[in-house]
């Protein structure tokens, strides 16, 4: 089952396969979802390494692998499957039983594909930000690796949200999209924000970030954004108004994340964040946007009356269960184009 690794093509962020790449899979994942293709991975098998939780993830990938007639295998390193080292040059004389390198190697022998699923640990952010169990994994496996989440990046959810908008607000093209903070009970990564973020740039949206003081995203992931953004014609601006920012929003993404200027240092960055719980998306706040009718995503799993109210949440404008499901349709394309 020895391939090219030099041929070989992973997904671990979606600017990585540009705009081109990430519009065609769009536009396979909507013939998907219409049921205009069926089969294509028959004796396909993919490995699912999940070191941290998952339940719309792996459902959605278990799932897209049994409709087209493939199979997952699903490993929770240190429950049931080994604990993984991921530090490099290492001496292994404690609790962890096997390295990332050994077991990279040793799925791409079995699987066709593999998906893994690491966030970001230890207390400095210029080391956690490298991201560097999930490139070791695409490194020194020799089949497909797919990012199911990792300290900067979720493309898949980023490719769920892409074709989410798309599917509700048309040529998403020239929209106004808030990407905007919400407060928690803890520092959550901003893989999914990161991700949101250049997922709209690429649908040439008009993006706002609004966010109090201290939690702006990675400076680099920003300027990446922005970037994105103006290549196709749009433009990014910063907030720090919970209210103000959502006027005129055609689509407002609901998400928390913790300060990376505080990274590793729990305690600072709960008082931080201590008086901030009135950003939360609430009805008052959704007839700021376009009309009172700017559709409201999050990533789920979300903390009701906390990030967002109930009455948001279930109501008519928001569409988060609708992007929950894309994730199963985005992730067979993505599993068809990767392995035909």
């Amino acid at each position: 089952m020895t391939t090219d690794v030099a041929t070989k093509r992973d997904f671990l962020a979606m600017e990585e396969w540009g705009d081109d790449g990430i519009a065609a899979l769009l536009e396979l994942a909507a013939r998907v979802k219409r049921g205009e293709i069926s089969g294509g991975l028959e004796k396909k098998v993919m490995a699912l390494v999940f070191m941290d939780p998952s339940l719309r993830t792996r459902s959605s990938f278990e799932t897209a692998l049994f409709l087209h007639g493939g199979h997952a295998v699903v490993l929770e390193p240190g429950r049931g499957s080994w604990s993984l080292e991921t530090e490099p040059g290492a001496v292994m004389d404690g609790d962890k039983v096997e390295h990332i390198v050994d077991a990279a190697r040793v799925l791409g022998r079995y699987a066709d594909a593999v998906g893994v699923r690491a966030f970001p640990r230890g207390d400095d952010w210029s080391v956690a930000r490298q991201d560097r169990v999930i490139r070791d994994f695409a490194k020194y496996c020799e089949k497909p690796v797919v990012n199911l989440e990792s300290a900067r990046r979720h493309p898949c959810q980023g490719l769920a949200d892409a074709l989410t908008l798309q599917e509700h607000l048309g040529d998403p093209r020239g929209k106004r999209f808030v990407l905007t903070w919400a407060w928690h009970p803890k520092a959550l990564p901003t893989a999914v924000p990161a991700s949101a973020g250049i997922a709209a740039a690429m649908l040439g949206m008009d993006i706002v970030i609004a966010r109090p003081d201290g939690y702006e995203l990675d400076p680099e992931d920003t300027a990446l954004i922005r970037s994105i953004a103006r290549r196709n014609g749009s433009m990014v601006t910063i907030a720090n108004d919970p209210d103000d920012s959502l006027v005129g929003a055609d689509a407002v993404y609901v998400k928390s994340w913790g300060s990376v200027k505080l990274f590793g240092r729990p305690e600072e960055e709960a008082a931080e964040r201590a008086g901030l719980r009135d950003w939360r998306m609430t009805q008052p706040r959704l007839r700021n946007t376009r009309g009172g009718r700017g559709i409201v995503l999050h990533c789920l799993p979300v903390r009701r009356n906390v990030e967002i109210d109930d009455a948001v949440l279930d109501g008519p404008n928001s569409v988060v269960v609708d992007e929950a499901e894309n994730r199963l349709h985005v992730q067979r394309a993505l599993m068809l184009e990767l392995l035909k």
